[in-house]
């Protein structure tokens, strides 16, 4: 699953920077650009780390990073699908790839802190 994962994080990232080169836009769309740029690519980086994670502890830590970013992420795409920044429903399956990821990422730091308990 690890491998598996850290390829779609990464791709997540790649998918979101190919998709921003399309924008053509002004200062706010610039803002927007840069903001899910940064989280988007974080999750895959976060997410790497994690597995490199020298205690439970630090997994919990890490993967709780990459699980915001992944969120932070649904959140800018949710604004650049409702400001309509590209028209039709473009984006929705690479939100509905972020929130997937997301929901990963917030099982496996579930569970991770489940066996911390134990």
């Amino acid at each position: 699953m690890s491998q598996q994962l850290k390829d779609r994080t990464k791709s997540l990232g790649i998918r979101v920077i190919r998709m921003v080169k399309e924008i053509r836009g002004n200062k706010i769309e610039d803002i927007l650009i840069r903001q899910i740029v940064r989280s988007a690519t974080s999750v895959g980086a976060n997410y790497r780390s994690a597995l490199r994670a020298r205690s439970t502890p630090d997994f919990i830590s890490k993967i709780t990073i990459a699980e915001e970013e992944a969120d932070e992420t649904c959140y800018w795409l949710e604004i650049l699908i409702e400001i309509g920044v590209f028209k039709g429903n473009r984006l929705e399956p690479l939100l509905k790839e972020a929130q997937e990821i997301t929901a990963i990422l917030t099982t496996a730091g579930k569970t991770a802190k489940l066996k911390l308990k134990k």
